[in-house]
């Protein structure tokens, strides 16, 4: 019998971000499977588009990239979504994102059970829970994933406590930068001294298994159990910050389905998210070799 290599589903938005130089296909769970994909992964986006121009349009970018759309619904009544992103003097992305759009009302269809039951790992973030349509079929979802990794993802207004609690409470793995971590420990009017009794509350409170917490400048902290450990970022001439978080997790998910160490698992994200910032774009053009090239070249990687 011949095993079945790992795939990894990721579920929510996929849209047009449009930046004053031009639009690029994005969304956090999008920029996650390009970027696992790239790995050598198969990556499947589980998502909605509007039956519409900018929604071909975006279908034959992904197709173009040789991933599969299979699970890329049409909305008749919904259009695709479009998000105005800027970008400021630090290099730093902001977003306006447009609401009751396609991804807002994903379907829960029978081959979904399969798909996600078989997968290695179920991704998906706390934006797409915006709305009941795709937050219900969400929660169906989870029903099924074996591994399920919760990225943290607050873009104000679209930040219900409620909700990012239930999912904290079904997730295995969870990741989130320092101040979505302020954010959930005010949201639970809880405050400790350090990252370390933060990460060991939320672990504990909502039974967690492990916590990614990225830093930016100041690298990242991986709890697993009742081990943490720290990692460095790795310097590097910033193009913009787009997807950097998103290529991290893609980083970490792509030795963490394959069961590697912890410190592989950590190299290979903050090597990727620096990658990815070194880059225009969260879904710049590049081959393994480019990437294995840059991670070999930093010598705080192994």
């Amino acid at each position: 019998m011949i095993e079945q290599k790992p795939y990894v589903v990721c579920f929510g938005e996929v849209l047009w971000d449009i930046f004053p130089q031009g639009s690029r296909a994005g969304g956090a769970p999008f920029n996650a499977a390009y970027n696992i994909y790239k790995k050598g992964i198969d990556a499947t986006v589980l998502s909605r588009v509007g039956n519409d121009e900018l929604g071909e349009k975006l279908l034959k970018q992904i197709s173009g990239w040789e991933m599969t759309t299979d699970f890329i619904q049409k909305d008749t009544q919904h259009p695709t979504s479009t998000v105005i992103a800027s970008i400021d003097d630090h290099n730093e992305a902001s977003y306006e994102i447009v609401n009751h759009v396609a991804w807002d009302y994903i379907d829960f269809l029978p081959e979904h059970k399969k798909l996600v039951s078989e997968a290695g790992a179920f991704v998906f973030g706390s934006l797409s829970a915006r709305n009941e349509k795709t937050r219900n079929t969400l929660f169906q979802l989870l029903e099924h994933a074996k591994l399920k990794i919760f990225d943290v993802n607050f873009r104000p207004p679209f930040i219900d406590i409620t909700v990012v609690k239930e999912l904290l409470h079904r997730a295995d793995i969870v990741k989130m930068n320092k101040a979505e971590m302020r954010k959930i420990m005010q949201f639970l009017s809880e405050e400790f001294e350090s990252e370390d009794e933060s990460a060991s509350y939320l672990q504990e409170h909502f039974n967690i298994q492990e916590i990614i917490l990225t830093k930016g400048s100041k690298g990242a902290r991986y709890f697993k159990g009742n081990r943490n450990y720290g990692f460095p970022a790795v310097p590097v001439t910033i193009a913009d910050t787009v997807g950097s978080g998103d290529a991290f997790l893609a980083g970490f998910i792509s030795k963490r389905i394959l069961n590697a160490g912890p410190e592989e698992i950590m190299n290979e994200a903050t090597a990727l998210g620096a990658f990815i910032t070194s880059k225009p774009g969260a879904c710049p053009d590049y081959d393994v070799e480019e990437f294995q090239k840059f991670k070999a070249s930093n010598i705080l990687l192994t």
